[in-house]
């Protein structure tokens, strides 16, 4: 992404030399690395170079720079940060919906019922196909070959382990969890979700890899 579209607040010249913004962003080994900013365009080029490719349907990537945005003003006031992974994960929810939702659209309503169309997919079932019906798995994945570790728990529950509330993976919750805890204001709040501007991005250029193959565009939201 050009930084040219994000906000540039550096004539704030508002610079950390004693307290740097501190970010947990996942490094190569270190999963829970915590970046130290003191300059505000080091933040904002390090956001900006996150931006996803100019192929993917701006309906989406408008979405998506706009959590840009929120991230690189978080310099001002890190509680944007939140703002900003709740508007990424939308932008991830429309993605999977413009590409999977034809999928879910057409299984047939159950005998019976009195619904008269297929129930529109969730985010949890979103990322579920992305992994069980688009074959998604960490060597495809840009962000498990940069960093390492397994993606695959934060996009579905382990069938094993679903439902239980003091499973290995409660402390970890998935993607859909995530977006629902924000949403739906989590008391607890918390950090930032480390990397999960980056790991969005991936997942939304994972799923229109043929527009970046063909260098097709458009939607079909």
């Amino acid at each position: 992404m050009d930084t040219a579209a994000l906000p540039d607040i550096a004539s704030f010249n508002i610079d950390r030399h004693d307290a740097p913004f501190v970010m947990p962003w996942p490094q190569p080994g270190n999963p829970s690395a915590l970046l130290a900013f003191h300059h505000f365009p080091e933040w904002r080029t390090f956001i900006a170079d996150r931006g996803l490719h100019p192929a993917i349907p701006r309906i989406v990537g408008d979405k998506f720079r706009r959590a840009q945005r929120l991230y690189v003003l978080a310099w001002l006031d890190a509680d944007l940060v939140k703002a900003g992974e709740l508007v990424a994960l939308t932008a991830l929810e429309l993605a999977l919906t413009d590409r999977y939702g034809g999928f879910f659209r057409q299984q047939p309503v159950q005998a019976g019922t009195k619904q008269k169309r297929a129930r529109l997919p969730m985010l949890h079932d979103l990322l579920e196909y992305l992994v069980d019906g688009d074959g998604l798995t960490d060597t495809q994945l840009p962000f498990t070959q940069r960093y390492g570790g397994s993606i695959i728990p934060v996009l579905r529950r382990n069938r094993a382990t679903q439902g239980e509330s003091n499973g290995g993976n409660a402390s970890r919750p998935t993607l859909a969890e995530v977006r629902n805890l924000l949403a739906h204001g989590d008391p607890f709040d918390g950090l930032p979700w480390s990397g999960l501007l980056e790991l969005v991005r991936d997942l939304i250029e994972y799923a229109y890899r043929s527009y970046l193959q063909e260098g097709r565009t458009g939607c079909g939201v």
